[in-house]
């Protein structure tokens, strides 16, 4: 997917806020900074000049963008704090001179100095950076997943507890199904896409197309842990819906009468957050995590978080074999209910 980082704050955070694949740039580059409080800093001269950029450039970009650059920790430094890193400067390897009158510095880190790189459409070398970067950060997420970046939701270390909860749902509602509507065979997909439609406005089919999956590869073994939560809550309730008015009819269900339960039950407000939540995690991690965009829920689309990043490519992440081991036992209690 093309991603024009200079447009889209989305695609400038999913960058920043992935720690893994900022260290992974930082390290393809010899940029000499000035280390304070542990920490690499480089001033709006050091940033201009790496650029070829006149320093009015870095001020008026500062100016235009000054919230999104303090984010991601750009800041002044004053009083003590200029003081004590005017004493760093002496003792590093470049050749700044800030002027004894200067009363307040602007300095960036690694991480404010890509943001910057995002920000000037106009320099060659924050040009070639951004290219760079974007190919750095799709491979640190490759990395990290071994390639398999389809079941990155397979890493959340809650995924299997869940999938396991939401296949126990889906028998229920495959019973009511069988015993309460009838409608041939083909119901089962057919009211499992009108349940996808409900939560995140995409059939199966379409699904698999936004993924790239293969025609084999099963949805859900895709689908993150709180998008399964939902298709589970709206499993266990239909399934009690649809008993309800087939006791209240004395007799099976039609098409349309199913269809009428699944809309009622859907529209109903209290859906709205659990609805809501799932569609933001679907339409921002699957963009960030795995180019896909799904054009349906565009309007869901937000920068994936720090805590994201970590909980899918982090130590907080964990293998499936890893999360069958230590859930056996919930597993085994679950299958017994």
């Amino acid at each position: 997917m093309n991603k024009d980082l200079t447009s889209s704050e989305v695609h400038r955070k999913n960058i920043l806020n992935n720690s893994f694949a900022v260290e992974e740039i930082y390290n393809t580059y010899d940029i000499k900074g000035i280390e304070y409080e542990g920490i690499i800093y480089f001033t709006n001269n050091q940033i201009a000049n790496f650029f070829k950029v006149d320093p009015r450039t870095i001020e008026r970009t500062i100016e235009n963008h000054k919230e999104e650059l303090h984010s991601n920790d750009f800041k002044i430094l004053k009083g003590q704090k200029l003081i004590n890193f005017k004493k760093s400067i002496q003792y590093s390897a470049t050749d700044i001179n800030v002027g004894p009158k200067t009363t307040n510095l602007s300095v960036s880190t690694f991480r404010t100095l890509l943001n910057f790189a995002m920000l000037l459409p106009n320099s060659d070398v924050a040009k070639e950076m951004r290219n760079k970067m974007i190919n750095i950060t799709m491979d640190t997420i490759a990395q990290k997943t071994g390639g398999h970046v389809k079941y990155i939701n397979q890493k959340d270390k809650d995924y299997l507890k869940k999938a396991f909860i939401e296949e126990s749902e889906r028998k229920k509602f495959t019973d009511a199904l069988r015993d309460f509507v009838d409608v041939g065979q083909y119901k089962y997909a057919y009211f499992t896409d009108l349940i996808y439609k409900a939560i995140f406005k995409e059939s199966a089919k379409q699904y698999k197309q936004v993924l790239s999956l293969e025609k084999n590869d099963k949805t859900r073994d895709t689908m993150y842990s709180e998008v399964l939560l939902i298709i589970a809550t709206f499993e266990r309730g239909l399934a009690h819906e649809i008993n309800c008015k087939f006791e209240e009819l004395g007799r099976k269900l039609t098409k349309q009468e199913t269809v009428d339960v699944v809309k009622k039950y859907a529209a109903h407000p209290d859906k709205y957050p659990l609805v809501n939540d799932a569609r933001t995690k679907m339409a921002s991690r699957d963009l960030g995590l795995r180019d896909s965009l799904h054009v349906e829920l565009d309007e869901y689309i937000n920068p994936i978080t720090q805590d994201d990043f970590e909980k899918f490519l982090g130590e907080q992440s964990k293998s499936l074999e890893q999360q069958i081991k230590e859930h056996k036992d919930v597993f085994l209690r679950l299958r017994d209910k």
